[in-house]
C-alpha cells in the first residue's frame, strides 16, 4: 500500500524582506504539490535560489500544516535524530543523549570510514545525504525529536546542504509529523547578509519559524574545540599560528556544556519557539586568546598575522571565477569573524530560563589547562606523530 504525506495549501504570501537588505530575497510560496512522499516513488523539491556576486536568494515553498494520509506510529519522547552527529558540537550532543537515557540515531553521509565511534557508544548509524532529499525520509521514521548541528564540508557549495538541504529537512520532518525541531545557528546571523552561511542560516531560522514545526532556534558564539586544531596544536609543534590584525572578541564555549544546556531546554516546555544564544562567561581575542595557549604550552607562538584587508581582496579576487565563488563565501564569513565584531550575549537570562548555574560553565581557561595538562603535553612528551586536531578533552 502506498503511504503519502502531503503538505497542503494554506495561504498565498509576498516576498518579505527582512531588515529593508536591497541585497537579499527571502520567499515562502505555499504549494500542495511541493512535497510529496510515498513508499514506492519518493521526490522532494527543495528550494530555488541563486548565488551571485554579492547577492543570496533563499527561495523555498513552505506549508503550515502537514496532513498524515496514513495511520500515524505511536513514537516516545526519547527518541531523536542527531543530524551532523559526526561533528564538533554534533558528537557531544550525541554522547549527552545517551547519557541521559536517549534513544539516538545519527544521521550520517555514507563515507569511506564509517562512524564506528557512534555504534561504539550505543548509538544507531543510518545512512542519508541531506544534498539527496529523497535518502531523508526514512530516518524520520519512529523519531520524536530532531536535533541538527549540521554544516556543510569547506570543500561542498554552501547553498546546497545548508539551505537546500536544511529545507528538504524541515519539510519532510513537518510532513512526518516530528514533534520538536532543534536547529543550530550562528550569534549575528540576523546582522550580516553580505556572508552567504550567516544569510543562510538567517533564512533556515525563518524557514523554521513559518513551518509551524515545535521548535527550539541556538545561536553559537564560538566553540572551545576549535582552539584546539587552530591555536594550541600549532604552538606545541612550533609552527606558524594564523591570525588577524582586528580586535574581534568570541565568548567560546565548551561543546559539552552546550550539549548539557541543550537537553535543559529541550526538556522545557518555557522554551519551545524561543530564540536562545548560548555564549561562553567571557568575550576573548585572538591575541588573548594565543597569550592564554602560550602560558600553559611553556612557549611562545610563532604568529602570522594576516590583514583584514588581504582577506577583502582575496574575496573579490575569488568571485571574479565561477568555480571560487564558494571559496568566496567562506572568505566572506572569514572576514566577518575577523573584523570588529563582539560574539557574545549576557547569559544571566538564558541561565534564569535554563535553571543553570553560571557557576557550573566551563571556562576557556580551565579548559585549555586541562587540555594542555592532561592530554597535549602528554602528546608531546612521547612526540606522538596523531593527528592532534582530533582530540577533544
Amino acid at each position: 500500500m502506498a503511504m503519502a504525506w502531503r503538505l497542503p495549501t494554506q495561504l498565498a504570501t509576498k516576498t518579505p524582506h527582512h531588515h529593508d537588505h536591497p541585497k537579499l530575497s527571502w520567499c515562502r510560496t505555499l504549494s500542495p504539490d511541493h512535497l510529496q512522499l510515498t513508499s514506492s516513488a519518493s521526490s522532494i523539491s527543495t528550494a530555488t535560489g541563486s548565488c551571485s556576486r554579492g547577492l543570496v536568494r533563499c527561495t523555498a515553498r513552505a506549508g503550515v500544516g502537514a496532513v498524515n494520509l496514513a495511520p500515524g506510529t505511536p513514537v516516545r519522547p526519547t527518541s531523536i535524530l542527531v543530524v551532523g552527529a559526526t561533528g564538533t558540537l554534533g558528537r557531544q550532543i550525541v554522547r549527552r543523549a545517551l547519557d541521559e537515557g536517549y534513544d539516538v540515531r545519527c544521521l550520517v553521509r555514507p563515507r569511506p570510514a564509517p562512524a564506528d565511534f557512534l555504534r561504539d557508544w550505543g548509538a544507531i548509524v543510518v545512512n542519508a545525504d541531506l544534498s539527496k532529499p529523497e535518502t531523508i525520509p526514512a530516518t524520520l521514521v519512529g523519531v520524536h525529536t530532531v536535533i541538527d548541528c549540521a554544516t556543510g564540508r569547506p570543500e561542498e557549495p554552501i547553498k546546497k546542504v545548508d539551505w537546500e538541504g536544511k529545507v528538504a529537512l524541515i519539510q519532510c520532518a513537518k510532513a512526518m509529523g516530528i514533534q520538536k525541531f532543534v536547529f543550530f545557528s550562528i550569534h549575528n546571523c540576523d546582522k550580516h547578509p553580505e556572508v552567504p552561511l550567516m544569510e543562510i542560516k538567517y533564512c533556515t531560522e525563518k524557514f523554521l519559524k513559518d513551518s509551524g514545526i515545535n521548535h527550539v532556534i541556538i545561536r553559537a558564539c564560538g566553540f572551545m574545540q576549535g582552539i584546539i586544531g587552530q591555536y594550541a596544536v600549532p604552538i606545541l609543534e612550533e609552527k606558524s599560528v594564523w591570525g588577524t590584525d582586528a580586535p574581534t572578541r568570541i565568548a567560546y564555549m565548551d561543546t559539552q556544556d552546550i550539549a548539557r544546556l541543550t537537553f535543559i531546554a529541550l526538556r522545557n516546555e518555557n522554551v519551545n519557539g524561543k530564540l536562545l544564544t548560548f555564549a561562553g562567561p567571557r568575550a576573548w581575542t585572538t591575541q588573548e586568546v594565543i597569550t592564554l595557549c602560550e602560558r600553559f604550552a611553556g612557549q611562545e607562538a610563532n604568529i602570522t598575522t594576516v590583514p583584514v584587508s588581504v582577506l577583502r581582496v582575496t574575496r573579490q579576487l575569488t568571485r571574479l571565477f565561477e568555480w571560487t565563488n564558494d571559496v568566496a563565501d567562506r572568505l566572506a564569513f572569514s572576514e566577518v569573524l575577523s573584523s570588529d565584531t563582539v560574539f557574545s550575549v549576557p547569559m544571566n537570562e538564558t541561565y534564569s530560563l535554563l535553571g543553570v548555574d553560571a557557576k557550573d560553565i566551563v571556562t576557556l581557561e580551565k579548559y585549555l589547562q586541562d587540555y594542555f595538562t592532561n592530554i597535549l603535553k602528554k602528546l608531546k612528551d612521547l612526540k606522538a606523530q596523531s593527528k592532534q586536531s582530533d582530540i577533544y578533552f
